[in-house]
């Protein structure tokens, strides 16, 4: 699925609210454009086990830091490691810099289990649409049931972590 497709999909199915934005490739780019409602936005992780057996996409508020070794106790996984570039673009179908929750829909072997921080419960969020050149923001709960929807694996969880101070504070 492309950002075009991405789109459609979104446009067939939910409200959202799309921003075009230069590309950028972490969380301190994405503060330097000054999106409005840029404290929805998350941060995507996408991990895997140390066998590679299973693969986990984590979503959490852009300025969390996950514990990775809490999070793998309450998953019950093991190990937990960053996943590599190859993996990302065979079972998310994007790039590094443009990790997605809406990629997932266009895994047919829903490889990949998300897992979306309890922190966005009733709030809006924001990701790439399969491209790191802009923003959708939608509520929550519907990309939840979009996913769900679609057969996808994907959970509410209290990710473990903390919260960092941005560099406006």
């Amino acid at each position: 699925m492309d950002r075009e497709e991405c789109l459609r999909f979104l446009k067939e199915r939910v409200s959202f609210h799309l921003i075009e934005h230069p590309a950028v490739f972490n969380m301190e780019e994405t503060d330097a454009l000054h999106i409005p409602h840029e404290e929805q936005i998350a941060k995507n992780l996408f991990l895997r086990d140390d066998k590679k057996a299973h693969y986990y996409l984590v979503a959490v508020h852009g300025r969390k830091q996950v514990d990775l070794k809490a999070l793998q106790r309450e998953i019950g996984s093991r190990r937990l490691t960053f996943a590599s570039e190859a993996d990302l673009e065979r079972y998310v179908g994007v790039k590094q810099g443009s990790v997605t929750p809406l990629g997932l829909l266009g895994d047919p072997d829903h490889k990949v289990r998300f897992y979306l921080d309890a922190e966005f419960r009733h709030q809006q969020i924001g990701m790439h649409p399969m491209e790191n050149t802009a923003t959708v923001f939608m509520g929550a709960e519907a990309l939840m049931q979009l996913l769900h929807d679609a057969g996808c694996g994907a959970d509410w969880l209290t990710i473990p972590g903390r919260t960092a101070k941005s560099n406006r504070d």
